[in-house]
């Protein structure tokens, strides 16, 4: 019953949340200061990323994660990526949300040219939690609220669903 409540509770939250643009920023240090907790043989070995290997959540050797790795690695339209580490957040009052990647693409080659993705195993929205579903929900409230046209947030379980998103756009 609790649980209902606080569920609930997060729920008219979210729908109700604004954000508005501070002073804060972050530099590139947020890359390097975070040290991984997997050995670099659990790594993927990148080609775009802005570090060498990407370490991703997920014990599987191909989660979800490494595959939108190497989707983005093969891309022509991706010029560079980043895997966010954890101390990329956004405060939301259901707890801060760390979405997963940072995508820069080739000017000219699709309608955005920067991207933040979260990827999901499902984009069943009943396979995800709903504390997780009321911090992915501010996150896109945040980011079509502060972001300029050229910057989009979406969640995705594949490149291919990013890019058929950002085709609708």
């Amino acid at each position: 019953m609790i649980r209902l409540i606080k569920e609930q509770k997060s729920t008219m939250i979210v729908e109700h949340i604004s954000y508005n643009q501070s002073e804060g920023a972050y530099d590139s240090t947020i890359f390097t200061a975070e040290k991984p907790a997997q050995t670099l043989d659990k790594a993927y070995r990148a080609k775009k990323h802005i570090r060498d290997y990407v370490f991703t959540d997920g014990s599987a050797s191909e989660s979800i994660e490494k595959k939108f790795a190497k989707e983005l690695d093969v891309a022509s339209e991706v010029c560079v990526y980043a895997k966010l580490p954890r101390g990329f957040s956004i405060p939301t009052p259901v707890g801060n949300y760390s979405p997963d990647w940072a995508i820069a693409f080739n000017q000219d080659s699709v309608k955005h040219i920067y991207f933040i993705a979260e990827t999901k195993g499902s984009m069943d929205s009943m396979n995800i939690r709903p504390i997780e579903q009321a911090k992915i929900a501010c996150a896109k409230k945040l980011f079509n609220e502060i972001s300029t046209s050229n910057v989009k947030y979406h969640d995705v379980d594949s490149y291919q669903t990013l890019l058929n998103i950002m085709s609708s756009l």
